[in-house]
């Protein structure tokens, strides 16, 4: 970041908290956000966000905060707001996210039912913003990535044009699968990585949301479940998985033959997250400079196989996917 870009930072801190306070970066996310402690005494601290205009756009953050607020879910408080610099004062949850909580090998049985409480809450919520539909173009568009980027800068293999229409051709039934199911509010983000345990304990606070859309009921759960970051024992996963299902609503439940009808469109959400993150994974290594998120490529394939292990995906009819 530039030094015309932290100056406007210290200037504007100034502006709303005055003197005497003391900035500390935080980890970044996937984007050209970044996020600052403000320490204002001994017992005061919030997160600034900077997001640079010409990269970021808080505006979507601001609403969907609006929204997820209103409908009950524990978003942070926002204390001020300058949209024009993109500078944001939030609320300060602390440094003990989800994958903190489960590295240490504390009990993770209170998180799981609250962070399927409030997807619950999320889902049912009447939502007073316009959302993106998470539709069939999206869906293919981020399958791309794995071609775009994954397979030519990580593998080392640039698919021809036949191999790509090939690879769209024989996801499409899998898609149209998702396509098909009910659509619900979505956080798009739901993992370990953007639910916080905040100081004074549950419920956990959410974040990374900006990203929110319409999009099938199974979502979410298979981004908590079938997390990149995290390798849940499956029988965990099945029982989180029939939890969540007990409480749907009558009539997205009827929606579903049976559980394990449900299961495997969850799992099936799951494959085309993997596939995503594949190739997010390897842009922010090779477009952004974020080589560190290399490191997450083995655990997500790992994934990607259990999932196409699980759905009777063999490798002579899906060989991009086995590279």
């Amino acid at each position: 970041m530039n030094d015309t870009r932290a100056v406007s930072r210290q200037r504007w801190i100034q502006s709303v908290l005055g003197e005497g306070f003391h900035i500390e970066p935080l980890a970044g996310d996937a984007s050209f956000r970044r996020y600052f402690r403000i320490h204002k005494d001994s017992t005061h601290s919030f997160v600034l966000m900077d997001a640079p205009p010409e990269h970021e756009d808080v505006e979507p953050f601001l609403a969907v905060r609006s929204w997820l607020e209103g409908a009950g879910l524990r978003v942070s408080h926002l204390h001020a707001e300058d949209r024009s610099l993109g500078f944001l004062l939030l609320e300060d949850f602390g440094d003990r996210t989800w994958a903190t909580h489960c590295l240490q090998g504390a009990d993770m049985k209170p998180l799981f039912d609250d962070a399927l409480r409030q997807l619950q809450v999320l889902q049912q919520g009447c939502v007073d913003i316009e959302l993106a539909d998470f539709d069939m173009m999206r869906m293919h568009r981020e399958c791309d990535l794995y071609l775009d980027w994954y397979l030519p800068k990580v593998a080392g293999m640039t698919p021809t044009q036949q191999q790509r229409k090939d690879f769209h051709g024989k996801l499409q039934p899998w898609l149209q699968t998702l396509q098909d199911l009910p659509f619900v509010p979505v956080h798009l983000d739901y993992h370990s990585r953007n639910l916080m345990l905040p100081p004074n304990g549950l419920p956990l606070a959410i974040i990374d949301f900006q990203d929110a859309v319409v999009g099938p009921v199974t979502y979410d759960l298979a981004s908590l479940l079938y997390d990149c970051y995290q390798d849940y024992p499956e029988d965990e996963r099945l029982r989180w998985s029939a939890s969540f299902f007990a409480i749907l609503p009558n009539d997205i439940r009827q929606a579903f033959a049976n559980f394990d009808d449900w299961h495997r469109k969850l799992r099936i959400t799951a494959l085309q997250r993997h596939i995503k993150a594949i190739g997010i994974f390897s842009r922010l290594a090779y477009r952004d400079g974020k080589r560190q998120f290399l490191d997450e490529l083995p655990l997500t394939q790992r994934h990607l196989k259990d999932e196409m292990s699980a759905l009777g995906m063999n490798e002579q009819e899906y060989p991009l996917l086995f590279v």
